[in-house]
């Protein structure tokens, strides 16, 4: 491998270039890595496919081969209902590594001695002569019945060969917009349960594809032992939650998704794992430094969870055939990585406001392990799967997090721009609508990093939970249970919240980024926040679904919102303003309230005074020619009052305005955008 090329770094941001040898540095850990594991691994393709060697199969003639990881172990058996339990009947062979291995005889020609779906544990001794068990590190299906007890159970997942899933479709190509939808199997549901993959599939499916989303963004579906963690605990890494159904039903799922063109990215954590001891990794062969760092480096002080040792090449092994796993035996289209900024420093973000000095970004608080090990998991994945997506969930701003790591990036894809939603509650919560800064809210949009692709949203799960409040329970509060039948008044509340809720999204989908996110029912304006079932709240289901039954009722106003939001994505999706260069913004109106700019041909106008209308507002345009209104969010059948006439023809003069080369005129009533496009 050639040394990194400081002028392909310094082309992309000039103010690196004191910093260039810190970039350098940890590209030259991430080549070492690379060596090593081709010398050592015969590769990445190998060492990523670590799920074929460890945990348990089943060969074609019926003998099961279990493999493990467990270094400090001194003697290890496999137990289960297969054996009774018998903590000495089935004895592994460990080797000069660490890796305990047994082979069980078939009961005969191709059935093997271990039922399917049968319970079973790896029961070991350590020095001390204790005797601890563990679920495999590697099993792909646990469960867990909460009337014995929250511990999982761990089993042999071996359907016949009837049973198991067979995919019909191909993966979709690597859409060149994406719009996402953010969505929780569990919540999918009206009724006050778990929802199920097949319930997802049967219902939820085609409402992401009619609303005009392209990606699908599955969350807590690695197995977590707490529900109310919203996947965030993982106990299993290599376990789809069984709380939704079977790995069949989730496969199901996925291939139903792309039979309808549609990409799924899986919501991955490995920033950290669950501290669960008798059902996940923590204290695995009696040690708290197999796959985390020893002592307080090891545990996150904030979430009370445990921390991987990056730099262990056992625990790449693990992490990366993680990402394989996902990619190859659930046919995902690649990942949106949790939790990035607290990988990618020794201080994880606690108690840390970054002020976007490029010092914070490579100082002794960057913890090189945690930055390289998301380069080698970007540069495995894009180069075994040249469609694959990687979404990184990172509040730092790190630069290079979204250039590939040949040029001294990190290798993902697109970054969530963390700081629109924080802005939009801000606003909501401390300003008056007539104190709302036009220029600070564009600043918010388009401040991202040149060359770096980012994922714009005005709100995810984050801002739906309780504590928090999503944008329509800001703007419309309690009257969301008392005025959103089209049979009530339409209020002063009612009015303002429909009409700036259209506007923010709009605004935000076309100006923010190179992509766009939407968290499932925020699409509507769910009426409640998400809250899962916990001891505060007597285990109630009542927060933790979706109500669907709001949005299918003609005679409520959700619909309106719903309509309005597959208006944006399909027009997105004729016109492609994701995929485009960034906008020219030519306006910000601080006495007007309005905002004007062009991107992918379209003229965007947003007027956000509340109670101002205005006859004839000039805006300027850069390309001659005639234009009629595309979408306006004063449509009837988006709320609105019908006020702009959508048979109109705008006409350029072609006189300079507003640094551009052309204008005309429009009537922008209050709380309402156009867009116009070329006739």
């Amino acid at each position: 491998m050639s040394p990194l090329d400081k002028n392909a770094v310094l082309e992309l941001d000039g103010y690196l270039e004191p910093f260039f040898p810190a970039i350098a540095a940890r590209h030259d850990i991430y080549q070492k890595w690379v060596n090593t594991i081709n010398e050592s691994e015969g590769g990445f393709e190998k060492f990523s496919k670590g799920y074929d060697k460890f945990g348990l199969h089943a060969l074609p003639n019926g003998d099961v081969v279990y493999r493990e990881w467990a270094p400090n172990a001194k003697e290890a058996n496999l137990i289960g209902d297969f054996n009774q339990w018998n903590r000495i009947s089935r004895p592994m062979k460990r080797d000069q590594y660490g890796v305990w291995e047994i082979t069980v005889p078939a009961a005969s020609p191709g059935v093997p001695s271990i039922p399917h779906d049968s319970k079973l544990k790896i029961s070991m001794i350590l020095p001390s002569g204790e005797r601890i068990e563990r679920l495999p590190a590697w099993i792909t299906r646990v469960t867990q019945d909460l009337s014995v007890s929250p511990v999982y159970d761990a089993r042999f997942w071996n359907p016949p060969e009837a049973e198991r899933y067979k995919f019909k479709n191909q993966r979709p190509p690597k859409p060149q917009s994406v719009r996402i939808y953010e969505a929780h199997v569990g919540i999918s549901t009206a009724d006050g349960r778990v929802g199920t993959y097949k319930e997802f599939t049967t219902n939820i499916l085609p409402r992401i594809k009619n609303l005009g989303y392209n990606v699908i963004q599955l969350m807590a579906i690695l197995e977590h032992a707490y529900y109310a963690s919203f996947g965030y605990q993982v106990t299993s890494f290599f376990a789809a939650s069984s709380r939704y159904g079977t790995p069949e039903e989730l496969k199901e799922l996925i291939d139903t998704a792309h039979g309808m063109g549609l990409t799924v990215l899986l919501d991955v954590v490995h920033s950290h794992a669950c501290k669960n001891v008798l059902d996940g990794l923590n204290n695995f062969d009696g040690t708290d430094h197999q796959y985390f760092h020893e002592g307080a480096k090891g545990r996150h002080e904030l979430w009370d969870s445990r921390l991987f040792n990056y730099g262990s090449h056992e625990v790449l092994r693990f992490l990366l055939s993680n990402l394989r796993f996902y990619m190859e035996e659930y046919q995902f289209d690649g990942f949106r990585f949790d939790g990035v900024t607290s990988m990618m420093y020794l201080h994880h973000g606690i108690g840390t406001g970054f002020s976007g000095g490029y010092h914070e970004y490579f100082g002794p608080s960057v913890d090189t392990e945690g930055v390289v090990y998301l380069m080698l998991a970007n540069d495995f994945l894009h180069k075994l799967y040249p469609g694959v997506i990687t979404i990184a969930e990172d509040v730092s701003g790190m630069p290079l997090l979204c250039i590939p790591t040949d040029k001294g990036g990190v290798g993902f894809d697109y970054r969530l721009s963390m700081a629109i939603p924080d802005m939009w509650i801000k606003l909501l919560k401390h300003k008056s609508d007539d104190e709302w800064d036009m220029g600070n809210i564009v600043h918010t949009l388009t401040n991202r990093r040149y060359r770096e692709a980012s994922i714009a949203y005005a709100e995810s799960h984050d801002q739906a939970l309780v504590g928090d409040k999503t944008l329509a329970f800001w703007l419309m509060d309690k009257e969301m249970y008392t005025n959103m039948s089209d049979l009530s008044p339409l209020t002063p509340v009612i009015e303002r919240g429909l009409g700036l809720h259209k506007l923010i999204r709009l605004l935000v989908h076309s100006l923010g980024g190179e992509g766009y996110l939407n968290f499932e029912g925020n699409e509507f304006g769910h009426p409640e926040w998400l809250d899962f079932p916990r001891a505060g709240n007597n285990n109630s289901f009542h927060y933790a679904r979706r109500q669907w039954n709001v949005v299918d009722d003609p005679l409520l106003r959700y619909k309106y919102l719903n309509e309005f939001d597959a208006a944006m994505n399909h027009l997105e999706a004729q016109y492609h303003w994701l995929s485009a260069p960034p906008a020219y913004v030519s306006l910000k109106n601080e006495t007007d309230k309005v905002v004007v700019f062009e991107r992918a041909g379209l003229l965007f106008i947003f007027n956000f005074h509340p109670t101002n209308s205005f006859a004839d507002y000039r805006v300027g345009v850069e390309e001659a020619g005639e234009y009629k209104v595309v979408l306006s969010s004063d449509e009837k059948k988006f709320g609105g009052f019908d006020r702009v006439d959508l048979n109109g023809r705008y006409h350029t003069t072609p006189l300079e305005w507003n640094n551009r080369k052309n204008w005309l005129q429009v009537y922008i009533p209050t709380r309402c955008c156009l867009v116009l496009g070329k006739n």
